[in-house]
């Protein structure tokens, strides 16, 4: 894989070599199962019955290039910053005076995860908003991450991520813009708005994850409301993140067998899509079986499992400690795994804007496209002027 260099910017399209995908084939047909577990519901991590079905449909039923199509209708380019090739997809509104939107994906996402809200954001008309409220959507693959590159050296945190951005950024033109993102893209997004305030109108975020309780707090000071939240906040220390303990601390061992097997990858990405998703228990009902390889596929067919959960290693788990004083909006989705304080988060983020929505979850621009557009709209709204 190639990028432009000196500069340049060059159209992308997704072609996976044939080779690769006849190689996926036949580590799907000769996977090896663990013996099964007396445990069949997800407590435990993928259940061997779902995760065998699914195997079966995407060795027997699943076509990667209709797929790969529809990823190529995102218009997709690459360059190189810094040194690094970047992946990104650029989608100009046709309206002139668009705010330019940077939309930053977290872990195991993707760019494929805006699909469905890159049109409301571009084209708010057709979808039953105002023509004022259209952005030009610029959703860069992180480093390490799908048809990026994998950083070659270490220290490639949130912070160097959100430097490469603000280069992309000024390539292309825009000196004044948002920025979005959940999960791993809140906190690049805010590292942004913190080392560029003159460029940052806004910060837009729906998983605000890197604010941590503050030291010494006192639990009385919450409100109802606020104290089941923090339950749910100790119930997801205390059984959900083992994936970022490994992840922090032995990435490479972890990423042996993710490179190497399908099956293990699948086992491991689709579990988090069913843990903090809205799917109360049903994960089809909210994403379809095409989704979720289509998102597996692009960690395959890149290699790029083991460079992209190098990221918590590099940042393993440092707290942020820093004010944001750019405009910032928070979009809370009721199945989020670890529910944000607002009384925490608005000692670092200037809350402008605080929405708690009914349904949805991590996964918010996949899930619930109109709600987050209409939210993102809604903020952006005053902050367009001095853009």
């Amino acid at each position: 894989m190639t990028a432009a260099g000196d500069g340049r910017i060059e159209p992308f399209a997704v072609d996976v070599d044939e080779a690769v995908l006849s190689d996926l084939r036949r580590r799907l047909e000769r996977a090896r199962f663990p013996v099964a577990s007396p445990v069949a519901d997800w407590s435990e991590g993928t259940p061997q019955e779902f995760l065998a079905e699914l195997v079966e449909y995407w060795r027997r039923d699943y076509d990667w290039r209709r797929n790969e199509a529809r990823l190529n209708e995102l218009p997709q380019f690459r360059t190189v910053v810094d040194g690094l090739g970047l992946h990104f997809v650029h989608v100009r509104s046709a309206n002139p005076d668009a705010l330019p939107l940077l939309l930053t994906h977290g872990w195991p996402g993707s760019v494929w995860e805006f699909q469905r809200i890159i049109p409301l954001l571009v084209d708010p008309t057709r979808h039953g908003g105002d023509a004022a409220d259209a952005f030009h959507v610029i959703c860069p693959s992180l480093p390490g991450y799908g048809f990026s590159d994998a950083p070659a050296e270490r220290g490639c945190d949130a912070r160097r991520i959100a430097a490469y951005e603000a280069s992309l950024m000024s390539r292309l033109g825009y000196e004044r813009y948002g920025v979005q993102g959940g999960d791993w893209g809140a906190r690049i997004s805010a590292h942004l708005a913190v080392a560029h305030p003159d460029r940052v109108v806004g910060l837009h975020v729906n998983f605000p994850g890197f604010i941590a309780p503050p030291p010494g707090f006192d639990i009385s000071e919450l409100d109802a409301a606020d104290l089941l939240r923090w339950q749910r906040v100790r119930e997801f220390a205390a059984d959900g993140l083992a994936y970022l303990q490994l992840q922090a601390t032995r990435p490479q061992s972890l990423a042996y067998g993710l490179s190497d097997s399908p099956v293990g990858l699948a086992g491991w990405l689709v579990e988090k899509f069913q843990a903090w998703t809205d799917c109360r228990g049903d994960l089809g009902s909210v994403l379809s079986r095409d989704e979720l390889i289509t998102n597996v596929m692009i960690y395959w067919c890149t290699n790029s499992i083991g460079s992209s959960i190098r990221l918590y290693r590099e940042n393993n788990r440092r707290p942020w400690s820093e004010r944001v004083e750019v405009p910032a909006a928070c979009a809370l989705f009721p199945a989020e795994m670890s529910p944000p304080i607002r009384q925490w988060v608005q000692r670092f983020l200037d809350i402008r804007q605080w929405t708690e929505f009914d349904r949805g979850g991590h996964f918010a621009a996949l899930e619930q496209p109109d709600l987050l557009a209409q939210d993102i709209r809604r903020f952006f709204r005053p902050l367009r002027a001095g853009a």
